[in-house]
């Protein structure tokens, strides 16, 4: 299926129910965190909400998912099967982080390899497991990322034929990312029905 086309120009909708999607590395967590403060709007961290202890999943994901989105505003990536289609029937934009493969790929081995030299304690405990079994896991992130890098191009469009109200902004490079915060983005405090915006 073709990728959808830009829609940069439309009119917002009402509220402020953001996804950000795109591959591991490509800067998600952080572009979602920088508008939640924009916008004054909690982060709905899906990482946070999906791991437990030793990466098992919590069986409390998906209620959790359906609480913390069920009103209000808020930024959320899009990730984990179980709970795209819960997000994109509440959100009004979808933000595609549609950088280069290269570049996420060089950005995620970069941040795998910095998490397990410094032993860094992610969510509930758990730490990134050995470099080595990148060959051995179907699951690490190196390897699910390169291995399901194109997946975007089909779940987009079929989000958006699902859902027809929602928005989209697709972003291909870093330089459009920042462009995008400087420029568009504010919009969203401005329209009727957000917290901070003027009537």
């Amino acid at each position: 299926m073709a990728p959808p086309p830009d829609d940069r120009t439309a009119p917002w909708s009402d509220g402020c129910r953001v996804l950000v999607a795109g591959r591991s590395g490509s800067g998600k967590t952080t572009l979602a965190a920088r508008l939640a403060t924009l916008l004054a709007v909690p982060h709905v961290e899906l990482d946070a909400l999906h791991h437990g202890p030793a990466w098992t999943p919590r069986p409390e994901f998906l209620a959790d998912v359906d609480r913390l989105t069920a009103s209000g505003a808020w930024v959320a990536e899009w990730q984990y099967a179980a709970a795209r289609p819960l997000l994109a029937a509440r959100a009004d934009v979808l933000v595609w982080l549609d950088l280069s493969f290269p570049l996420t790929l060089a950005r995620l081995v970069r941040r795998t390899v910095r998490r397990r030299v410094r032993r860094e304690v992610l969510w509930n405990g758990n730490v990134e497991p050995p470099l080595r079994t990148i060959w051995t896991d179907p699951e690490h992130v190196v390897r699910y990322m390169v291995t399901h890098r194109h997946k975007f191009h089909e779940l987009v469009p079929a989000a958006l034929a699902a859902h027809p109200r929602l928005r989209l902004v697709r972003l291909r490079s870093p330089r459009e990312v920042e462009r995008w915060l400087a420029e568009e983005a504010p919009r969203l405090t401005a329209r009727p029905g957000h917290p901070r915006g003027a009537s």
